[in-house]
């Protein structure tokens, strides 16, 4: 259960940095793109590329690897620049290697596409991802912006109530469609072996 419950926190991070995201520094990266790169971007947001299209797929595909495949994409440029800049210490960069390469990666790529290049290379499970992750969380440049809450209202007794039944009647519809598919089955079982 923890591993599933740091692989959400981790795609939520990601979402996080696609967020604060603006419009144009995607469509900045969209535009950024080679022929290969466009080509793998079409694919993962199933046409040409705009900025509707991969919010779209970003926010349908949180889960099944399209938001990952779209950062891994769209930020592949500044990856490979980090990797250049730290050079031997690429795989397993300390804090202080990563303090000192950021900001000029920051200078060329900007702090938005910095972020989701960040953001993506925990996802991939990259060996310093607890020291990215604490980069995101309280960089004073790179920290991402506090999540806002919002205040839920509770549902008038009587809401809940009916919400509650309607629930337990369609479990109940299903456990009897369960119970009557398992006998069904049974009996064509024992027909089967009566053969």
């Amino acid at each position: 259960m923890n591993q599933v419950k740091n692989r959400l926190q981790t795609l939520g991070l990601l979402d996080r940095t696609f967020a604060v995201a603006t419009d144009d520094d995607i469509t900045a990266l969209i535009e950024g793109l080679d022929e290969d790169h466009l080509e793998a971007m079409t694919e993962l947001v199933g046409g040409e590329p705009d900025v509707v299209r991969v919010r779209d797929g970003i926010s349908r595909g949180r889960l099944d690897g399209t938001m990952e495949g779209i950062a891994i994409v769209l930020t592949d440029a500044c990856l490979a620049d980090c990797i250049e800049q730290l050079g031997d210490s690429a795989d397993y960069p300390s804090t202080e290697d990563l303090n000192e390469v950021l900001p000029g990666i920051i200078e060329r790529h900007g702090i938005a596409v910095t972020r989701i290049m960040l953001a993506a290379t925990i996802a991939g499970e990259a060996p310093a991802a607890a020291i990215i992750r604490e980069i995101l969380k309280s960089d004073e440049t790179l920290g991402l912006p506090p999540v806002e809450t919002s205040s839920v209202v509770p549902l008038r007794a009587e809401e809940q109530s009916d919400d509650r039944d309607e629930v337990k009647a369609r479990r109940k519809e299903a456990k009897a469609k369960k119970q009557a598919e398992a006998k069904a089955r049974r009996e064509q079982a024992q027909r089967a072996k009566g053969r």
